[in-house]
């Protein structure tokens, strides 16, 4: 066994760079995603199903690129070439969703935009695992915090930016902005350039020499799935009784897209308990009934962080220009200011992960692991929650600086507390895994939150903000129930 070599800052800087570009089409598609919609006509209760590509392709797509990751082996090297897959495809996304001539359209291309950012996100995650020895990891997913806290705050100002130089900022009914369109077009230049520099400054070690540079994981043994069968059973019984109540009360669309994951992921943990093989889906199904403990308990804080945040990307935009501008007329001068304002403040919280990655490494020093994720996410539901209690547009400046402290913690404690109980041999399959308890609850919040806006607060989208305040208190303080790692290296260096 030989240790990897220690990288130096540069090193490691141009092994990250590409995660700039990644943010940067991620920020765009978040900011502004829901502007298009309404633009080309969605109605407000109808845009959480309109996002629900995202999570989906998700949770499709992550566990599948990890493991073909973990496998690929070719003259660009093992990760390297989904960055290049993925970097392409979503290029071409960000040039064609701001002309989309229809709704359906534009919903298409976030589904094509999700899938491929996704093909080279998870692929980069694991990235830092292969290249880095375990006392470097914490920089490696600290530098790439720091990307994509410089990439998200250019991307989600530079609408507003672009209209503070003179560009356009409102058209024609059904037309989206030159704001818009001009900041997607400089996004795909962005992306693809970010990542191609990854491509050539950071070579890779060969399947050989990382099996030979095993380091502390733990060994890998066989999952047990024998008894997968009894928990399937549950999931099938309760996705089977979620679309009949459906079907018999007449309930929302968007629940059955709830229903029908429960009860596919049921037939698949019965499957996975009968079947014995070594294809992928097998593979995946057993990892993940079989996933370490300490996934397990962070599975319940990734859960309602992401729900909170799913929400916060879903209607931020419409909550600002409905309760702060006072208009929900997408051709308005009063909506498309308010639109602007909130690529602002997201902006804001994105620019915070920046001087947040200097601080929480004292705070974790001072508090632990646990605590200071308590901390930072309590920090970030009263700024959420704040968004119902004010009334002048420039306060919410301040209410996103708590999100951007939620941000940077969800960013990279979750990945300290997971530290070093992975399989070396498993590490992008298992990335893949940790992040369906991002696109779960991401797929909740699509299901119900139409659902809940309508029938408890008339519509008002503003009031999911307050639901996602609410949740990230609720994940800070399933915190106290994960066990602070033994002997964990430093969580987050700073990266400066």
């Amino acid at each position: 066994m030989s240790n990897k070599p220690t990288l130096s800052f540069w090193q490691i800087w141009n092994m990250c760079f590409g995660f700039l570009g990644i943010q940067f089409g991620f920020a765009l598609q978040n900011a502004n995603a829901s502007r298009i919609f309404q633009t080309l006509g969605a109605d407000v209760a109808d845009i959480p199903i309109l996002w629900v590509a995202a999570p989906l392709t998700g949770l499709i797509v992550q566990p599948i690129v990890g493991h073909l990751s973990d496998h690929t082996w070719n003259r660009l090297g093992r990760r390297r070439p989904y960055f290049l897959v993925g970097a392409v495809l979503t290029t071409l996304a960000l040039l064609w969703m701001p002309n989309a001539p229809s709704l359906w359209i534009a919903a298409g291309l976030l589904w094509i935009m999700d899938a491929s950012i996704n093909v080279s996100m998870e692929p980069f995650r694991a990235f830092v695992g292969d290249q880095l020895p375990p006392r470097q990891r914490p920089l490696g997913y600290a530098m790439q915090s720091f990307f994509i806290g410089v990439g998200a705050v250019v991307a989600s100002a530079l609408p507003w930016l672009l209209a503070k130089l003179g560009v356009a900022n409102v058209a024609p009914a059904g037309g989206v902005p030159d704001t818009v369109k001009y900041a997607f077009y400089a996004g795909g230049v962005v992306l693809l350039g970010a990542v191609l520099w990854t491509i050539v400054t950071s070579p890779e070690y060969p399947p050989q020499q990382l099996r030979e540079q095993a380091d502390e994981a733990p060994t890998e043994t066989p999952a047990d799935t024998s008894g997968a069968w009894r928990f399937g059973a549950l999931l099938l019984a309760l996705g089977v009784a979620l679309l009949l109540a459906i079907a018999h009360f007449g309930l929302e669309k968007e629940l059955y897209l709830l229903g029908a994951g429960l009860a596919v992921f049921g037939l698949l943990f019965v499957w996975v308990a009968f079947t014995r093989g070594h294809g992928m889906a097998q593979q995946v199904m057993s990892d993940l009934y079989a996933m370490p403990a300490p996934m397990r308990r962070l599975a319940w804080v990734q859960f309602f962080s992401w729900f909170a945040l799913f929400a916060m990307w879903i209607y931020t935009t419409q909550g600002v220009a409905q309760s702060f501008f006072g208009s929900t007329d997408t051709t308005s001068v009063a909506y498309n200011e308010g639109a602007n304002w909130a690529g602002v403040l997201f902006a804001v919280y994105n620019g915070v992960t920046v001087p947040a990655a200097l601080l929480i490494p004292w705070m974790v020093r001072r508090w632990g692991l646990r605590v200071s994720h308590l901390v930072n996410l309590c920090l970030g539901g009263a700024g959420l929650l704040s968004f119902v209690v004010l009334h002048d547009a420039r306060w919410l400046v301040g209410s996103m600086i708590g999100v951007g402290f939620a941000w940077a913690s969800i960013l990279s404690l979750p990945y300290a507390l997971l530290s070093d109980n992975l399989p070396a041999a498993k590490m992008g399959v298992y990335m893949g895994i940790f992040n369906f308890f991002i696109v779960i609850p991401q797929l909740l919040a699509a299901s119900v939150l139409g659902l809940l806006l309508k029938t408890f607060f008339h519509g008002q989208p503003i009031w999911a903000l307050a639901l996602g305040g609410a949740s990230l208190i609720v994940a800070g303080l399933c915190t106290l129930r994960v066990r602070e790692p033994e002997a964990a290296p430093q969580p987050v260096a700073s990266p400066l």
